[in-house]
């Protein structure tokens, strides 16, 4: 029986071999270290009708592709965060702002220059500019500098971005619907439509959902069941009345934002997100031709060389503008350096409502294939691409930025102590130190909302990020006989003790680890001593049991079976 045969008559075996190619993809990507939205765009194309052309059961693959983007924007209208934009002030509204304007603008003239269409160009510029807020995070959080000064000015322009993207699309699919009409009427419509859906969401969630989910959470299958039927009705809603369903679906994440078990619902939906995502990218990989591809190299590739640089440098410039040291900003920047999955949706609602043909579709998916894969490095490797560059971003920084804590007037004589880290265990051992000693120490954090807590009380605290190469030269540690790192990243260790060393500190290094092979590396580096919290809690716990079972025997019989 031909192949082709087999797939039309048993969808069952079309999805099963769709999901093992994904699979395998993925343990590539893995291995690459690349995002899986990358190898869903490469697992579309080779499903698709240019290489294998698995892809028969289209009406199937299309309907899971919406209800995989619906769930997409449900989860991103549950995490949006405003208080982030808030906590990094209006640097965030700003830089997300006028990075949109200005990618927009010249990404529009690059397009117009190259001899596509205004309405081409149009759909080309906005595509170039939103960045991926689940791949940012997801790299972010892998380096642990989610919690970092340019970690949460990332997240919050990107958050800015979530929020232009969905009022675009609004406008567009409103329009798309309305092609016939009127401009005015299409605007007085799509106002009505909105309202009565934004209302319905309002409503909902003030007298409906609190409620409602409080009483649904004592089973969390039916917490999640609710949470997807939300979305998926909302999204429904939505396309009724003259909008994409993405729309519907972002409004009832945004519903139940506030709620108490938002992190729960989200937790649970990530990974039904990430299944059914792929199923846009086949439905995306199954309308290409890889020679409508093969045409657009060209442009792609112009277009990802402005994704990759020239975002980064409007990020650089806008944030260098607004005082920031050009660290921060370059780090900032990179984030920006790709296009998203929000990117190729537009797109599709561009293609769906007659906007923008397969050439233009196929053209920013290469882009996205493209800024996606290189990105992922820059940002993996971005500090130690920064040392490499830092003279030349000099251009970008004022002589005296003020935006971010300033180092420069601590005095050298004044601290005994220095401690980088005050998370967890740093934040306990300097209370212990402010509350039962007269120990003057220093405190280095590179979350801003730390230092502002501390501050807040007075203590000696300022911003900094160990990798920062910039860092030791104004810590005044020469004078000081103590460092210690609550820092348990072993990386961030050896590079901190190796610089001491380097700059010809003399006194004392506490270093942090917590695994045991950590713990020996530190040792052979010359740390004066490696603390391991893990066991320093057990041994604090082990001796309080004792003492309160002395004599009891409880103690002996206990811990000798273990």
């Amino acid at each position: 029986m031909p192949w082709s045969s087999i797939l039309l008559e048993n969808p069952f075996f079309e999805i099963a071999l769709i999901l093992f190619l994904a699979a395998v993809l993925g343990a590539l990507g893995q291995f690459l270290r690349q995002p899986l939205i990358v190898m869903f765009i490469a697992l579309g194309i080779i499903v698709g009708p240019s290489v294998l052309d698995i892809v028969k059961s289209t009406e199937y693959i299309h309907l899971l592709a919406e209800i995989g983007i619906a769930i997409l924007l449900f989860i991103v209208g549950l995490n949006l965060d405003l208080r982030i934009i808030k906590s990094v002030g209006k640097i965030a509204l700003l830089t997300g702002l006028g990075q949109v304007f200005f990618t927009s603008l010249i990404g529009y003239f690059i397009a117009i220059s190259l001899g596509f269409s205004n309405l081409h160009s149009f759909y080309i510029a906005v595509g170039l500019t939103f960045s991926s807020t689940i791949i940012i995070i997801k790299l972010l959080s892998d380096k642990k500098e989610i919690d970092s000064l340019h970690g949460q000015i990332a997240i919050g322009f990107l958050i800015v971005q979530d929020i232009v993207v969905i009022l675009v699309m609004i406008v567009l699919s409103a329009l798309g619907q309305n092609s016939d009409a009127s401009l005015a009427y299409a605007i007085v419509k799509t106002l009505l439509a909105g309202g009565i859906l934004f209302s319905i969401t309002l409503i909902a969630m003030k007298w409906v959902i609190p409620s409602l989910s409080f009483f649904l959470a004592k089973s969390q299958e039916m917490l999640i069941l609710f949470a997807i039927a939300w979305a998926v009705t909302l999204a429904a809603a939505g396309e009724l009345m003259g909008f994409s369903g993405e729309v519907g679906a972002f409004l009832a994440g945004v519903s139940l934002a506030s709620s108490q078990f938002k992190e729960a619902i989200s937790g649970r939906l990530i990974s039904l997100r990430d299944f059914m995502l792929i199923f846009f990218f086949v439905n995306l990989g199954a309308n290409l031709d890889l020679s409508i591809i093969g045409s657009q190299v060209t442009p792609a590739l112009l277009f990802s060389a402005f994704v990759l640089i020239g975002n980064p440098i409007i990020v650089l410039i806008i944030m260098g503008v607004m005082g920031y040291r050009k660290r921060t900003a370059f780090l900032a920047g990179l984030t920006v350096a790709q296009i998203s999955e929000f990117s190729l949706i537009f797109a599709g609602l561009g293609l769906s409502i007659g906007h923008i043909n397969d050439e233009i579709l196929a053209l920013i998916t290469l882009v996205g294939l493209i800024t996606i894969g290189l990105s992922t490095y820059l940002i993996l490797y971005s500090h130690q691409i920064y040392k490499v560059i830092a003279p030349v971003l000099g251009i970008f920084e004022k002589k005296n930025p003020n935006k971010e804590i300033e180092m420069n007037t601590l005095n050298s004589n004044r601290y005994e102590l220095i401690i980088f880290g005050l998370g967890r265990f740093g934040g306990k051992l300097a209370k212990l130190l402010e509350e039962h000693t007269q120990v003057r120490f220093l405190g280095v954090d590179f979350d801003p909302t730390v230092v502002k807590n501390f501050q807040k009380k007075n203590s000696s605290i300022v911003y900094g990020d160990i990798e920062d190469p910039e860092l030791l030269e104004r810590v005044p540690f020469q004078n000081v006989e103590n460092v210690i790192s609550t820092v348990s990243d072993i990386d961030h260790s050896m590079y901190l003790i190796k610089t001491l060393k380097g700059m010809g500190y003399k006194g004392k290094i506490y270093l942090t680890a917590i695994h045991e092979k950590d713990f020996k590396a530190l040792n052979e580096l010359g740390a004066y001593r490696v603390l391991l919290p893990h066991q320093m809690a057990a041994e604090n716990f082990y001796n309080s049991f004792l003492s309160e079972n002395r004599g009891t025997g409880l103690e002996v019989k206990n811990i000798t079976n273990h």
